[in-house]
C-alpha cells in the first residue's frame, strides 16, 4: 500500500538590522530598540485599525490617522527605549561578571523594572515591586530561551 510523508519545520523569521555604532553595546542597545520599537508601533496600528474598523466607517479620517500615527510613535519609543534599555544593561552585567547566564537577564530585568517605574514617577514600594516583576519575567524568558 503506498503511503506518503511529509516533512518540515517551522522558524520564526530572523530579522537582522546591522547598524554599526561602533561599540558592541550601542550595537545591541540600538537593535534592541529598533526591533522592538517596531513591534510596538505594529500592535498599535493593529490596535487602531481594528477599532476604526469596529465603528464602522468603513474609511480613515484625517484624524483618525494622526491618532494612529501618534500612538504608534509613542508606543515605539517607549517599548524600543525599555527594551535597549534592557539589552543594553544585560549586556553591560555580562561584560562585568565574564559570564553569559540568567544572572545577567535577572539584573537587566530588575534594573530595566526599576528605572521604568522610577520614570513614572511611582513610590518605592512600587519600583522595588516593578524591578522584581522585571528580574522575574527576564529569567523566566531566558529559562525559556534556554529550552527552545
Amino acid at each position: 500500500m503506498p503511503y506518503s510523508r511529509f516533512s518540515g519545520s517551522l522558524t520564526s523569521p530572523k530579522v537582522d538590522v546591522v547598524i554599526d555604532m561602533g561599540n558592541p553595546f550601542l550595537n545591541l542597545t540600538v537593535d534592541g530598540f529598533l526591533k522592538i520599537g517596531a513591534v510596538a508601533a505594529t500592535r498599535a496600528a493593529a490596535e487602531d485599525t481594528y477599532h476604526i474598523l469596529q465603528k464602522g466607517k468603513g474609511n480613515i479620517s484625517t484624524r483618525d490617522f494622526e491618532k494612529m500615527l501618534k500612538k504608534m510613535c509613542k508606543e515605539g519609543a517607549y517599548w524600543g527605549t525599555v527594551a535597549g534599555l534592557y539589552v543594553g544593561t544585560e549586556y553591560g552585567v555580562e561584560r562585568i561578571r565574564g559570564k553569559r547566564d540568567w544572572k545577567n537577564a535577572m539584573v537587566g530585568g530588575a534594573v530595566t523594572g526599576a528605572i521604568v517605574s522610577a520614570a513614572n514617577n511611582n513610590k518605592k514600594d512600587r519600583v522595588a515591586m516593578d524591578a522584581i516583576t522585571g528580574a522575574a519575567v527576564a529569567t523566566a524568558a531566558e529559562f525559556i530561551n534556554y529550552l527552545t
